[in-house]
């Protein structure tokens, strides 16, 4: 078990990330089958031969596998460092990523293989090739362009969303309330630790007013750590609300005979607060047109709004949980 030790200073340095090419790395990881597919089965099904064209194109895809998603085990860190913030797009996150000196990669991969069952003698020559930084990153340069990048728009109202919650809560109410629900694998002691149960190591940190960088995955199923000195610390979760169910086929059932297609599928999203904005993103609607139809359930008393920051959430009410629980469940 790792334990991570936080003072107040930390609280107000930690934050919350976007990482498009952490979430390329962990897609990799369901289509190439390591990884369940769960709510992203369809997405699996409809890109396998796509992805499996990709990696004959690019067998550094298939290399890529040794050195990444290894649980319990070393991986490497140069591939997806963690993100600044919440805006940095994918190409600037690919450009660090190429930065990265060769010695530097080949002292991650060497660690990481070490930790690993032998690899085929082609991967180690890949991976300890002299460019094998530029081989890796053309490859989830290839993956983010032609399957991923057509996803992330969905992924990042999701993963706003769960951050301008979480946000929240750690701001308003600390610490216990932000880690309640972040995944099994955390928990949070009152004399300022944190437990996680990653890794077969155990190890203790100390933030020491540096703070932790919070990073919501839609693909990940656990907790992943960056607990290396010479990163930021960060810690990877699921994101709720990546499983909202799709509108049923009959278009929404009774609910929606009620409310309206649209609005059923409102409320279907609203089992985790969103904004208009987010709601807009998932629905592929107008900002304008979601907002006329979360006014209309607001006056219904199916939802409610809570101010955070400078965003307004909107929630289910216990009236719009039945509703919504009857018709979907």
């Amino acid at each position: 078990m790792l334990t991570v030790e936080v003072t107040s200073q930390d609280v107000v340095a930690s934050r919350f990330a976007l990482s498009p090419l952490i979430e390329t790395m962990h897609a990799q990881l369901v289509l190439d089958g390591r990884a369940q597919a769960g709510v992203h089965a369809r997405w699996v099904t409809r890109h396998r031969e796509p992805y499996r064209a990709l990696r004959r194109r690019h067998p550094a895809l298939g290399a890529i596998t040794a050195i990444t998603g290894n649980r319990g085990s070393a991986n490497v860190d140069f591939i997806a460092p963690p993100p600044a913030g919440l805006s940095v797009p994918f190409e600037a996150e690919l450009a660090a990523m190429r930065r990265t000196p060769v010695a530097q990669a080949h002292a991650e991969i060497a660690r990481t293989l070490a930790d690993v069952p032998p690899v085929a003698p082609w991967i180690r020559e890949l991976l300890f090739g002299a460019d094998v930084v530029r081989v890796l990153a053309d490859a989830y340069e290839a993956l983010w362009t032609e399957i991923f990048s057509a996803l992330w728009p969905r992924l990042r109202a999701i993963l706003e969303r769960d951050i301008v919650q979480r946000a929240g809560q750690l701001a308003t109410f600390g610490w216990a309330a932000a880690l309640e629900d972040l995944s099994p694998q955390v928990r949070w002691r009152e004399e300022g630790r944190i437990d996680l149960r990653v890794g077969g190591e155990d190890r203790a940190h100390r933030l020491g007013g540096r703070g932790l960088l919070f990073l919501p995955s839609a693909f990940t199923p656990g907790l992943g750590a960056y607990l290396e000195d010479a990163w930021p610390y960060a810690l990877v979760y699921p994101a709720r609300g990546t499983a909202a169910p799709p509108p049923a086929a009959d278009g929404g059932g009774a609910l929606a005979g009620l409310v309206g297609r649209t609005r059923a599928r409102i409320l279907a999203e609203l089992a985790v607060p969103a904004t208009t904005t987010h709601l807009a993103t998932l629905l592929s609607m107008s900002a304008g047109t979601v907002g006329e139809h979360v006014t209309a359930l607001r006056r219904a008393g199916l939802i409610a709004g809570a101010r955070t920051g400078r965003t307004v959430l909107y929630a289910r009410t216990p009236l719009g949980d039945a509703l919504a629980q009857g018709s979907i469940g």
